[in-house]
């Protein structure tokens, strides 16, 4: 099964960690990206840039319309994802609670379900 587990940044929390909190928070990536690879169930991940170098696309009267930064007002924006394949949910979950960022206050990671990919519904 594979899943999508998101990490969601607020840009204030992240301000009032420490020099060496933030090291460990990078570290601690590089610890988890290297279980999940050793363990087979990494597929990819990625890291976003902040929401103010992204551009929102829509169409209107079949032209597109191009604003500057994120869609919505949020403190809170995905700041990037592992996607895995790994045996069920709790698994996944179990995975997303090792991320280091699940252990700091105003952080959010998020586990979802792959339904359709590559034009298949999914397992």
């Amino acid at each position: 099964m594979k899943f999508l587990i998101s990490m969601h940044i607020n840009p204030a929390v992240l301000d009032a960690l420490t020099d060496e909190e933030r090291a460990a928070i990078g570290e601690g990536h590089g610890r988890f990206m290297e279980e999940l690879k050793r363990s087979g169930e990494l597929i990819t991940t990625q890291a976003l840039a902040d929401p103010s170098q992204a551009a929102v696309v829509s169409v209107r009267d079949g032209r597109p319309v191009v604003t500057d930064g994120p869609f919505l007002e949020s403190k809170e924006y995905l700041g990037g994802f592992y996607l895995i394949d790994c045996e069920n949910k709790e698994r996944a979950i179990e995975l997303a609670a090792r991320i280091p960022d699940a252990a700091i206050e105003g952080l959010g990671i998020e586990v979802r379900q792959v339904m359709f990919a590559d034009g298949q519904l999914e397992a």
